[in-house]
C-alpha cells in the first residue's frame, strides 16, 4: 500500500514539475485591421464578454428579388430579402474611411472556413504575415466567407465579434460567425449583393 502511494505521489510531482517548466505555446491571430499580431486566447476571451447585435426578422418593403443581400454602409446593417416584405436583418462591420465602397455584384463562390491568402501590399506591410493561412477558427474570415464578383471583397465571419457594428475593415463585410453561418445556409451563388454607402 506504501509503495503504491509512493509511486502515485512521483508520478504527481513529474507531472506538475513539467506543467511549471513546460513553455507557453497559445497560438497567435492576425488581425488585418490593425496589421499585427494578436494572442488567441485573449482574443476568445474578449469574444465571450461582448454583445454582439442580434440578427432578426423585419418588416422590408423593396422591388428586389428574395435571396438578394443589400448591404446598408452607413447603417452597419445587412439585409437579406426574403418573401412576403420581409427580411433578416444582421449587424455589420464594414470598411474604414477610404475603404467603403458600393455598387452591385453578384455572389460568385462561397466558402466554410476558408482559407485565407493575403494580398501582396498587406504582406509588404507585414513582413511575418504567411503567404496563406488555412481555414479555422484563428482565420481572420471566420467560419464562413461569400465572395463578391470578382473584387478582391468578401462577406465573411470574425473571430473578432466585438467589432460588429463599426467601421473597421479593408472594405470587406463582417458579421459574426453565428450571423455568417446563417446567412450562408440561406442564400446560394449567384445572389445579387446590393452595397449602399
Amino acid at each position: 500500500m506504501n509503495m503504491t502511494r509512493i509511486a502515485i505521489a512521483a508520478a504527481l510531482s513529474a507531472l506538475l514539475s513539467f506543467s511549471l517548466v513546460a513553455p507557453a505555446t497559445a497560438s497567435r491571430v492576425f488581425n488585418p485591421d490593425t496589421n499585427t499580431w494578436e494572442d488567441a486566447s485573449a482574443v476568445r476571451a474578449k469574444s465571450k464578454r461582448c454583445s454582439p447585435i442580434a440578427r432578426q426578422m423585419v418588416d422590408y418593403e423593396t422591388k428586389l428579388r428574395p435571396g438578394t443581400i443589400v448591404v446598408e454602409t452607413s447603417e452597419r446593417r445587412l439585409y437579406l430579402v426574403l418573401d412576403n416584405g420581409k427580411a433578416m436583418k444582421y449587424g455589420i462591420g464594414v470598411g474604414r474611411d477610404g475603404f467603403r465602397w458600393s455598387g452591385q455584384h453578384k455572389l460568385t463562390r462561397m466558402a466554410e472556413w476558408p482559407g485565407w491568402t493575403p494580398p501582396a501590399a498587406m504582406r509588404k506591410r507585414v513582413p511575418d504575415l504567411p503567404a496563406y493561412m488555412p481555414g479555422g477558427p484563428d482565420n481572420p474570415l471566420g467560419a464562413r466567407a461569400l465572395y463578391i464578383g470578382s473584387t478582391l471583397y468578401r462577406i465573411h465571419g470574425t473571430s473578432e465579434p466585438w467589432t460588429i457594428g463599426q467601421a473597421v475593415s479593408s472594405g470587406c463585410i463582417r458579421l459574426t460567425n453565428e450571423d455568417v453561418t446563417d446567412l450562408y445556409e440561406r442564400v446560394r451563388v449567384g445572389a445579387l449583393v446590393v452595397v449602399h454607402q
